[in-house]
This record gives C-alpha cells, sequence and structure tokens, in this order.
C-alpha cells in the first residue's frame, strides 16, 4: 500500500529522532503571523519576513482619535530561542482638519522608545535591549521563548486591567469599595476605586483625587497610578493613615475608549481628556470627574488633587507641570510643599529615577485650550488651599518599567502621606 506522503514524511522524521510536535512547530516557524485583535492593540503591518524572522510596521491609530504613537501587537509561530527582528518606521497618518497639530505626520521621536516593552505570555512584561536606529527606522532584537511573543511601545495598561486591579484592591481592607466613575461615550466602564475606612466622619476627612491616562498613549501614567493604590491598600502605618483621614479616590483610566482601541488619545477631535474641563465637557470621564469634585469642594475639603501623565521623549526625568498665575495666592505655599516633599520622597536612598525639582508650565504659551487642562481649572474652581498638579513620569529611560512606575507611585504616596499631616485643621 502506497504511504501517503505526510505519513512518509513523519515516518523519516521518527527515524531521526524528531518528534510529531517538533516537526509541527519546524513547519510553524516561517508561518509568521500577527494579531492586533485584542484590547489596546494596534499596528499596521508593512511587511513579514518569515524566513529571517523580521516584522516591519508602523503605529496604528486613527489619527483624529490622537497622536499615531502607540503601537502593541503579538506575533505567533516563533519557535523557542528564535531572535524576532522588529523594524518600526513612524507613522505617516494626519488629519483632515485644516489647522489641527497633525497637519504634518507626527515626529517620529514619539513613537520610538528606547527600549520597548516585551512579554512572552500577554501579562508580565520587560524592557528590550536598546533598540538601534537605521535611517527612518528604529530596530528591535526579541528573543522568543516559545510559540508567541507579545511586544508594545511600553507596558501596556488596558481597563480591563484597570478593574482588575480596583477588584483587587477593594478586598483588602474594609472601607475600600470598587466603584465605575461613569461608562464611556462608546459604553465601556470606567474604574474607580474609593478608599475611606475607619470611623471617621466624612466631613473630617481630607479629600483626594488622582487620575491618570487622559492621553491614551500615556501608559506608564496608568502603572504609577497603579503602584500608588497599591501602595495606598498596603500594610504601612502611612498608608493606614492616610485610609484612616482621609477620602481617596482614584482612576487609573480616564480615556477608557481610546486606551481598547489602541488609539493615541492626546489632541483627538474635538479635543482630549485633558482640554474637556471646561463649563461644557464632550467627554463623559470629565463630566463624571468635575461632579464628584465639586462635591468635596463644596463640603470644603478638596485638598488634593493629582493627575498623571508622562511627558516627551526628551524628558529623561520626571516633573511637575502647573499654571502658576491661576493658582490662587492662599493655595501657592500648599502647591509647593507638596512639590518640596515629593522631591524628598522620590529623590531619597536608592533612587526610582531622577526627579527635577523645576516644574513645568502649562498657561496661555502652551495650548490655546490651556484653561480647559484637568489641573488647571481644579485649581480655579477648588478650595483656597487646594494642591493641583499634573505629575509627568519620564517614559523613555531605562526605569520606564513596571517596577519602576509603580514605585514612582508608591513614593507619591509617601510624599501625600507626609503632607495630609502637616495641614492644619480647617478653620
Amino acid at each position: 500500500m502506497r504511504i501517503p506522503t505526510l505519513s512518509k514524511v513523519l515516518l523519516i522524521l521518527g527515524m531521526l529522532g524528531v518528534c510529531e510536535d517538533q516537526f509541527s512547530e519546524v513547519q510553524a516557524a516561517p508561518r509568521l503571523r500577527v494579531s492586533t485583535d485584542f484590547e489596546g492593540a494596534s499596528a499596521r503591518i508593512l511587511r513579514i519576513d518569515a524566513e529571517n524572522g523580521v516584522v516591519e510596521f508602523t503605529p496604528g491609530g486613527d489619527p483624529e482619535r490622537g497622536w499615531p504613537c502607540w503601537w502593541f501587537f503579538r506575533v505567533d509561530g516563533l519557535v523557542a530561542d528564535q531572535t524576532l527582528t522588529l523594524r518600526l518606521r513612524r507613522s505617516e497618518a494626519t488629519v483632515s482638519e485644516p489647522s489641527r497639530f497633525l497637519s504634518k505626520p507626527l515626529a517620529s521621536a514619539w513613537a520610538m522608545p528606547s527600549q520597548a516593552a516585551v512579554s512572552n505570555d500577554g501579562q508580565k512584561w520587560k524592557q528590550t535591549d536598546r533598540g538601534s536606529r537605521e535611517g527612518d527606522w528604529m530596530v528591535y532584537n526579541v528573543r522568543a521563548e516559545g510559540g508567541a511573543v507579545w511586544v508594545a511601545w511600553g507596558p501596556p495598561y488596558t481597563g480591563q486591567t484597570a478593574a482588575a486591579l480596583v477588584h483587587d484592591l477593594s478586598h483588602r481592607h474594609p472601607g475600600v469599595e470598587a466603584r465605575e466613575l461613569c461608562r464611556s461615550r462608546e459604553g465601556r466602564p470606567v474604574p474607580m476605586l474609593r478608599v475611606s475606612e475607619g470611623a471617621k466622619p466624612a466631613g473630617e476627612r481630607f479629600g483626594v483625587w488622582v487620575q491618570a491616562r487622559q492621553h491614551a498613549w500615556e501608559a506608564g501614567s496608568s502603572w504609577v497610578a497603579d503602584g500608588f493604590g497599591r501602595w495606598l491598600l498596603g500594610d504601612s502605618a502611612e498608608a493606614l493613615w492616610v485610609r484612616q483621614n482621609a477620602e481617596v479616590f482614584l482612576v487609573p483610566v480616564m480615556d477608557v475608549d481610546n486606551v481598547a482601541t489602541g488609539n493615541g488619545g492626546k489632541d483627538a477631535i474635538p479635543h482630549d481628556h485633558n482640554r474637556d474641563w471646561s463649563d461644557a465637557p464632550h467627554w463623559n470621564a470629565s463630566i463624571a470627574a468635575q461632579q464628584q469634585i465639586r462635591q468635596l469642594v463644596a463640603a470644603s475639603r478638596m485638598d488634593v488633587f493629582l493627575d498623571l501623565h508622562n511627558p516627551t521623549p526628551l524628558d529623561p526625568t520626571f516633573f511637575y507641570a502647573l499654571a502658576p498665575e491661576w493658582l490662587p495666592e492662599t493655595s501657592r505655599p500648599w502647591n509647593e510643599r507638596f512639590r518640596e516633599l515629593t522631591y524628598e520622597h522620590m529623590n531619597k536612598g536608592t533612587r526610582v529615577t531622577v526627579m527635577s525639582n523645576r516644574p513645568k508650565f502649562m498657561g496661555p504659551e502652551y495650548h490655546p485650550l490651556w484653561k480647559n487642562i484637568s489641573a488647571n481649572w481644579v485649581a480655579v474652581n477648588a478650595n483656597p488651599r487646594t494642591v493641583s498638579l499634573c505629575l509627568e513620569t519620564a517614559w523613555n529611560s531605562p526605569a520606564s518599567h513596571v517596577e519602576g512606575y509603580r514605585a514612582v507611585g508608591g513614593r507619591l504616596g509617601e510624599a501625600l502621606r507626609e503632607f495630609l499631616g502637616e495641614l492644619p485643621p480647617r478653620p
């Protein structure tokens, strides 16, 4: 009887000591496949060279939904210890609306971190080796441990990640609630954590609001919020004091729609979340956040507002941004003191990374909608001593990984504890 071709091949391989599973891997190696069909994924694939293990791509995303700098995808069909070469070129996408920022392509540096993020299971992330520039291309080499590898601009943090964090932390101590700030315009939940432990009446508690990711591509800001939340629900005496003396609201992802769809978010049309803090906000998360912050203001206990971001690719440090001309005279010393304490905690002992003690300004020279930036809006509409700041955490450094970002969040919590302990009783 004639042996079918495939069976004959398997028989020969078996005689050579190659098992059927190994044969399947040999078959799979030249069939690289790229997937972007999951939450947060985004890329435009230009070319796949399966024989040499090369994927060429640009960031995906709709430029009318924000800067096309974010990228995140999975490559299947690899074999163990295979080196995958990623060749990245900037997006050439522009917007059709005249006089917009993206009337010409975004500068390549925004999409090209010195070290990208890589994972072998889509959950645990580490940095790649430093990439190399080759003309218009940035090249990263990634070694696969198995059949698939996930790669991204930075460690991804999605709405599902935020929901998992809020759910997990809500079970660690009494007085902690997992909530939804709202539903987005596309119907997605915006997870929020509320922390208020112990018997102290709400009216006697400090009010603290911490939010991240008003610009969807700035994934590092969500990891800083994540680290702050883990510190707050940790076992230290300092964290316990904050839980028992403050009411803390934490929103790890504000722009859940663009995070989910892999769009950049910044300068989205009609404007992004951080240009939306006006008397008539467009985005549901801005509306809901304003409503709750106004309640804290009405109770005279909006004490600390922190909006977390990532800066430019050329910023090697992280820093605070503010509009000093809009800070009420009564709040200026408190804003300055909070900044001083943050510098001390961030830079003490073994440094997480370097923090600059020189704030940058986001006034009229920064953006035409500067009055509608969240930290500026809060500064004007809050209580006389409210601290309202934007923290920009560097994303293009060797410390711009999950552990580094979380450490920044923990140090931020330590500074908050010391600051709240210095505040005098309200009049």
